[in-house]
Formats: C-alpha cells, structure tokens, sequence
C-alpha cells in the first residue's frame, strides 16, 4: 500500500506506489464488486471552487460504487480564504469526514489546507497540478500500449497543469516526453526539475521545442489541452493568437507513428486546439481517458481512506 497520507503531486510518489495505483486501478476496472464494501461507511468532501464534470462524477460515482458517501460542497458554500481561513475549514471537516478532494485554483491552497488537516487530502486539481488525470491518462497508455517504459507521448500546445502533471507521470513511467510550445507558454522550470530528478533512474527523457512537427515526430500518443483554462478568459483572443499554430488537426497526427492514440482531458474546444476530425477519429482515446478517471480515482481512494477511522 502507499506509504502517502495524502495525494497532492505524483513526484510525491515512488515508482513503486505509482505502479501500484495503475495495477489496482487494473483491477478494480476488471473486477468492480470485489471492491463494492471497500469504503463503507466512509465519507468524503468534495470542495469545489471550480466548476467540474469529470472530476466530481468520476469521485462521486466511485464513492458509492466502493460502500461509501461523498459531500459536495459548491464554491458558494464555504469561500476558502474570504469567508473563512483554509485552516478553519480544514479543522471543521477533519472533525465530520474521512477525506477531502479539493479542486481550486492557486495550489497553495491544498498545500495549506494538507498541513492543517490531520485526515487524507486529494489534490482534484490547481493551477498548477492535475494529478488524478494524469494517472487516468498513463492507465490508459498501458491499455491501448502494452506498457509505458519507453513510449513517447507528445504534448502541444499550453505548458500548463496537466502538461506539469503528465511530465511527471512520465518520469515515474521512465517513458519519453516531447513538449511543444510557444514562447511563454513553456511548463514551470521547477516541474521541469522535479521531473529530471524523478527520472533519472527510469529512462525519462524530456524534449521542449516550439516546433509542433518535430515533438509530434514518431510519437505513439499526441497530447493537447485547452487552451484557455478557467481564469485565463480575458486573454483569451490573445492565447487563441499564439497557439493557433499549435492546433492538432490531421496534418500534424500523420507526423506521429501510424498507430499514434490522440488524447485530451476534456473538455474541448472544437476547431481551436483539435479539429473535428482527429478528436472523433478511431485514433482517439479521450473517453476511455474520461472512463479511467473512475477507476484511478477508486484506487487513489481505497488506498488512502481504506485504512482511515
């Protein structure tokens, strides 16, 4: 099992326990009633200041398909920082539940709600990290791949949560990582550190270029993101201008290996960084992603409130 109290970051992981999540969300996937009671009786709070389908259903749906119950708590509800201190929350929740996903914007809010908090934190997603897809994404290249060492996975377009998240993942896969932006849209130098670091014993081997084509080059999964996340509205045209060139349309999938998957967190923006015929193609493998974020969530919280209370 995990040594983890809390899951935050996949660098928090060691290659052991980031297997290990693949293998029983594996088997949780093929063999669901096996895993019915895991957490009955269990309960956990959704705090959402970010509005959401995958996530929250993805959590939602697994607590009740694993025994137990889930809270949500909209952004209206509690205001974290302005009606009452992140501690305060963290206090009162840890006195009523078992566990915590939080899905916000400035990532030292988890980090500040963890160190107050004396029960199990998820980290849903930040601006800076989206942890839980990234382990749906790798679930779902072993899938459709046979296995992860050494493939090469090509991300175009915003350097941004999920690229930091999929960098890391990478390395604790010890696959290959091709990133493309333009200038400015680069991921932080410190996720490009941390994952360096984590990938040193792995094989992990991480190329940044602003050239499309040559991250694209041979590569047996074609990434993207929106482009315009949520906060980011008032830039939009400006964003649009800058990573138009950046699209994944036919033209640049037929760089990659023939039998390249084409992947996305959803959701898209149609005719902006995907066109219709790539993201509807056989090629595509976005819903068995939106699939597997169930079953990497079930897993994420078996292991962490499966031994709580």
């Amino acid at each position: 099992m995990m040594s983890l109290d809390n899951f935050i970051s996949i660098h928090d992981l060691s290659v052991y326990e980031f297997n290990l999540i693949l293998d029983m969300a594996e088997k949780i996937k093929t063999r669901p009633g096996s895993f019915q009671n895991k957490l009955k009786n269990r309960i956990l709070a959704m705090i959402f200041e970010k509005p959401s389908l995958r996530t929250r259903m993805a959590f939602e749906v697994g607590m009740l398909q694993l025994g137990g119950e889930a809270v949500y708590l909209s952004p209206s509800d509690i205001q974290m920082g302005k009606r009452e201190s992140t501690h305060d929350v963290a206090k009162n929740l840890e006195r009523w539940v078992d566990g915590v996903m939080i899905r916000t914007f400035c990532h030292d809010t988890v980090l500040d709600f963890t160190k107050a908090s004396r029960i199990p934190v998820i980290n849903a997603l930040t601006d800076l990290l989206h942890p839980c897809q990234a382990m749906s994404d790798f679930l779902t290249l072993r899938e459709k791949k046979g296995g992860l060492s050494g493939l090469k996975l090509a991300y175009v377009g915003d350097g941004n949560n999920v690229a930091h998240s999929l960098l890391l993942a990478a390395a604790k896969a010890g696959a290959e990582m091709a990133v493309a932006t333009p200038t400015g849209f680069e991921p932080e130098p410190d996720i490009l550190r941390l994952a360096d670091e984590d990938g040193r014993e792995t094989g992990f081997r991480c190329i940044l270029t602003a050239d499309p084509v040559e991250a694209v080059k041979e590569a047996d999964a074609v990434y993207t993101d929106t482009w315009t996340s949520m906060g980011q509205e008032k830039d939009r045209q400006a964003r649009i201008h800058a990573l138009l060139p950046y699209q994944v349309n036919a033209r640049l999938m037929a760089e990659a290996k023939t039998d390249a998957v084409f992947m996305h967190c959803l959701p898209a923006h149609r005719g902006e960084e995907v066109t219709d015929d790539v993201i509807d193609s056989v090629q595509s493998v976005v819903y068995d992603q939106t699939e597997n974020r169930l079953h990497t969530q079930k897993t994420i919280l078996s292991m962490l409130l499966g031994n709580t209370r």
